[in-house]
């Protein structure tokens, strides 16, 4: 038995223990008068209680109030709830040292109970009377301990005593059945543990000794240097054992808690609690009748158990064989070979490990020694293996025959022939062959290794002799690595699904890992469950956890079969299994599709509005974003998943130049940067107005001051600065663009800032208080009014782009300057001399000349008009145009979607005779199972009757044999007489008849036997 350490606790004297039954802790009371609760996953001390200044001698735990119990030498109980390390109560329950808090009670009768006392007896008593019903006699020295056997159905008690030995005693006959003797010292501790068949010892000499509760027979020693051995502590829920030592505490790990379980291919699984072994059958229980009432995933199955009987040794290893007929136990180092419906022994033998043949029914290997290993042919020994390593640790069963080296490698050879025929250089913890024996999987601590295996080029070296001293080349590829822990896997296909350490069930397809639930785990994050098996016809994988309970969760086989066919690269076999599987599974098939790169097949097969989406835009494919997008419920549309996947289109739609769906998705996600930016850059003045309006509405004042100032619209730009109350801005932004407004925005601004200072509001000025403050005040405002009139000059039509590499100069000009230097200053009217005239003239000359240009502007402006007007009108052709193609295109995808609904409704159609067929092969199996069944309880019957008729013959032999004694021995006895008879009638003779007795003789009758025997 494999034995690990999961605590090592330091600590002052322990002279108590126990562990928790359902937590992974262990408590100890120590001498120092601490309680310590320990966990043992991670080795750490999860709570300290200072109890008293005297040792605490005992303390247990009491789960259901989460609290525990502890005795000390101050005479005093004290009780704590151990999750907020509260005192519950404290009393004092003795006028001396407390020593012990408990009392051995019978498992069978609850009120005797037992009693060992250093005056070497154990006495039994009853609740109900005063007097002890009886007393055991045999130890030599004082009693320590004592414990009754937990599962009643052997009248045991045991007992530890001075005398350093360990008895076991038959309480209804009143005698020893056993003496275990090994400890140098006295037995302070002893038990039967609750779960395993075992019995542990702890003694003064600083050991712990295990033996086995069947054969007595010593399993091992455990020191740990601790000094001396005081208290043991074990539940029924696990398989740990707590030692309390002078220098601490360990808890370790009796074997593995795996479940002793497994299921056949039709449902049937077979179990072991302890030596009963039960059986019962999970097909159709997680199913139902229909997907409705199927049960939920990782639903505990109401399985209902029936008992097949006890087995002889104790399981540690239960595998059926590959057809489920035979089920083998292994344990203690034997093996039993069962059949699995009436539990009726078919084998038997010794063998430290057992595996089945992939194949063949009654083929099957054992490890007999680290140098030998046999194979049975049908239950018949065939061959012996001296594996080619320095020593084998393991095997596994499978279409080869796996030796576990002990160099860290696994040996494989054939199960006919026994040759070699390849060595894998991992340390295997597990191999996991698949059903058509191409694909194994080498699981070992931290990884897996899924290989490939050519049965043929094995086969065909094995005929031709051709086998190397290094085994078969070419048999062995390696395909993907799994970079992760497996405990338990199956295959299905060529898909492997597997637990890990971590409790997530993944499946791995071509080295993608699918994970496809979280299981529960323990406390130290390590899986509860291990895999069972799968059913094809439920998709379902069945998994069960360390409390036997059953669950599982649906994998459908069709999904697997269709992802193993796209990792092959054979669409075309993908594509026909495609139809029979369900479209709720569409999605998954697609994220799958996605992983491998083939995304435009992900997009045709998912049905996830939003993974469509996604996989739209990678693709490129915006008009069918577009469509999607405008198919969204009208509940959904101002959600904000929808407002981001506008935002996603738009920038998609910008990245390819598509303004008007850019222009179209920004409005719908209300994307006013993003409009800024495409109006400003492709010049849409009645847009970027629009902008401007709806995002001052929403309350977006930095871009709607941005769109009313490149739209030249400065009153909006000053009341939205005066509505924020950015009043200084406005004020001078006023002074450089509407100074018309400077008085009104100066008025308010004093009236804001004196609520907060009256001395800086009046420091304040305004034009109208002091003009002379503000150079060029009129001037400005003419300006103004130049700039209002070429606005509204414009506004019907906006200045074309194609003036801007004239207009651009016009930035630079100081228009107050320019005004300036046109406007003579003001002065009183006096008759102008003759230079002034002509001077005069000059200037209307002048002035003629700039109206004349500026003829020629607005007959330009006029030209500029015309050609926009045309531009427009081309526009709007094209925009005709492209709306009329866009009609075409949508007919076109109506097609699409109409041809594309005929296609699911022809693949419904496909998909329901599918079933059909299904049903009506689930029919035929269930009746060739019933048949098999009908025919094997025939056989059953044949053999019942078989061995009848043999009992009834050997009745008649025995009873013939019998009647042949009896007439022997009554004409043996016959013959006795008739001498004896003879020899009276002898004597009765007279020495010399006379002639008259002669004729008397002659004439009298002569006395038959029965007669002479009545006389006589």
């Amino acid at each position: 038995m494999e034995i690990n350490k999961k605590l090592s606790a330091a600590s002052d004297r322990v002279k108590s223990v126990d562990i928790h039954p359902s937590e992974p802790w262990a408590l100890a009371a120590l001498y120092s008068g601490n309680v310590m609760i320990w966990d043992y996953e991670s080795g750490t001390c999860v709570k300290s209680f200072e109890l008293s200044e005297l040792p605490v001698r005992c303390a247990k735990f009491i789960a259901r109030k989460q609290w525990f119990v502890a005795a000390s030498d101050d005479m005093r109980i004290r009780v704590y709830n151990y999750n907020t390390m509260e005192k519950v109560k404290e009393v004092e329950a003795h006028a001396d040292y407390i020593r012990c808090i408990e009392v051995k009670f019978n498992p069978k009768d609850s009120n005797t109970f037992a009693s060992g006392s250093l005056d070497r007896t154990i006495k039994v008593w009853g609740l109900g009377s005063p007097v002890a019903h009886y007393t055991l006699e045999g130890h030599e020295r004082g009693v320590n301990c004592i414990d009754y056997y937990p599962s009643g159905d052997k009248p045991y008690i045991l007992s530890g005593a001075d005398d350093k030995t360990v008895k076991i005693w038959d309480y209804q006959t009143k005698s020893i059945v056993h003496t275990l003797e090994g400890h140098t010292h006295n037995v302070c501790a002893v038990l039967f543990h609750p779960k395993l068949p075992l019995i542990a010892s702890a003694s003064e000499d600083g050991s712990v000794r295990l033996w086995s509760s069947t054969t007595y027979r010593a399993e091992s020693t455990l020191n740990y240097g601790m000094e001396r051995a005081w208290a043991l502590a074990a539940t029924k829920e696990s398989n740990m054992l707590a030692c309390g030592f002078d220098e601490g505490c360990v808890v370790i790990e009796l074997g593995s808690d795996d479940p002793v379980a497994s299921m056949d291919s039709t449902g049937k699984v077979v179990w072991a609690k302890n030596n009963d072994i039960q059986t019962a059958n999970v097909r159709g229980l997680a199913s139902g009748t229909g997907d409705e009432d199927g049960l939920p995933d990782g639903e505990r199955l109401a399985i209902i158990p029936r008992d097949l009987g006890a087995c002889e040794l104790y399981p540690q290893i239960l595998n059926h064989n590959c057809n489920g007929r035979f089920v083998a136990v292994c344990g203690d180092g034997e093996f039993i070979i069962y059949t699995s419906q009436a539990l009726r022994n078919k084998a038997f033998g010794q063998a430290l490990d057992f595996v089945w043949s992939g194949t063949g029914t009654g083929d099957y290997a054992i490890r007999e020694s680290i140098s030998h290993v046999k194979i049975f042919k049908n239950f018949k020994e065939s061959k012996t293996i001296k594996p080619a390593t320095s020593s084998a640790e393991g095997l596994f069963g499978g279409h080869l025959i796996g030796v576990r080296g002990g160099d860290g490698s696994v040996l494989f050879y054939d199960w006919d022939s026994g040759e070699f025929v390849r060595k894998i250089d991992v340390a295997a913890k597990e191999v996991y062959w698949s059903d058509s024996g191409t694909m194994v999987c080498i699981a070992t601590k931290d990884g897996a290794y899924v290989l490939s295996y050519n049965a043929e080029v094995a086969a065909s070296a094995i005929s031709m002799g051709q086998v190397a001293d290094d085994g078969i080349d070419g048999t062995f590829d390696l395909l993907y690595e799994i970079n992760d822990s497996v405990s338990s896997g199956k295959w299905v296909g060529d898909c492997f699904i597997y637990l890990n350490n971590g409790g997530r069930l993944n499946y791995s397809v071509g080295g993608q890992i699918q994970t496809l639930v979280h299981l529960d785990t323990s406390a130290g994050g390590t899986t509860k469950h291990t895999i069972l098996g799968y059913l094809a016809k439920e998709d379902r994988v069945y998994v069960i956890d360390k409390s036997l309970n059953i669950s599982s969760y649906r994998v459908l086989l069709s999904v697997l079969e269709y992802q193993t066919a796209v990792m092959r690269g054979d669409f075309d076999a993908a594509n026909e299994l495609l139809p029979a599987i369900p479209e709720s599974e569409y999605t998954t098939v697609a994220r799958f599709l996605e992983s491998q790169g083939f995304k435009e097949e992900a997009l045709a097969v998912t049905n996830d509005p939003d993974h469509k989406f996604d996989l739209a835009l990678e693709l490129g494919q915006i008009d069918v974003a577009h469509m999607l997008m405008e198919e969204t419920v009208e509940e959904e549309k101002d959600s904000t998943d929808t407002m981001a996947k506008w935002k996603k289109l738009s920038d998609a739609a910008l990245g390819v130049s598509n303004f008007e769906l850019c222009e179209a998705a920004s409005l719908a996600s209300n994307d006013y940067a993003g409009l800024l930016l495409m109006y400003s850059a492709i010049g849409n003045f009645t847009g970027m107005e629009a902008l401007a309006k709806s995002a001052e509405v929403d309350g977006k004042t930095n871009i709607a001051f941005s769109a009313y100032l490149l739209t030249g619209n400065i009153e909006a730009c000053v009341n939205i600065l005066s509505a924020t109350n950015r009043l200084p801005e406005a004020a001078f932004f006023a002074r450089t663009y509407l100074p018309s407004r400077v008085d009104e925005i100066v008025g308010l601004w004093k009236t804001d800032l004196s609520e907060v200072s009256e001395s800086a509001a009046k420091a304040l000025i305004s034009p109208s208080d002091d003009k002379a403050s503000f150079p060029d005040f009129d001037i400005a405002l003419k300006v103004q009014e130049m700039f209002l009139a070429q606005r509204a000059s414009t506004l019907a039509t906006g200045i074309p782009a194609t003036d801007y590499p004239t207009a651009k100069d016009d930035l630079e000009l100081d228009l107050i300057e320019l005004v300036k230097s046109r406007v003579p200053p003001a002065s009183e009217p006096v008759a102008p001399t003759p230079a002034e005239t002509a001077e005069m003239e000059v200037e209307d000359t002048g002035r003629a000349e700039v109206e004349a240009e500026a003829a020629i502007i607005r007959a330009k402006e006029d030209e500029f008009e015309a050609e926009r007007m045309q531009a427009e009108a081309e526009r709007n052709q094209e925009e005709h145009e492209a709306a009329a193609q866009m009609q075409v295109e949508k007919i076109e995808k109506e097609q699409e979607v109409a041809a594309r609904i005929q296609e699911q409704q022809e693949a419904e159609r496909i998909k329901e005779e599918q079933e059909a067929e299904s049903i009506k092969e689930e029919q035929e199996a269930a009746a060739m199972i019933q048949m098999e069944a009908e025919a094997e309880r025939m056989q059953e019957e044949q053999e019942a009757a078989r061995v009848q008729d043999e009992a009834e013959d050997e009745r008649i032999q025995i009873e013939q044999e019998v009647a042949a004694r009896a007439q022997a021995e009554m004409e043996a006895k016959v013959t006795e007489e008739q001498k004896l008879m003879a020899e009276m009638e002898a004597m009765a003779e007279p020495d010399v008849p006379t002639h008259a007795d002669n004729a008397a003789a002659e004439v009298a009758p002569v006395d038959s036997t029965e007669d002479f025997d009545d006389d006589w």
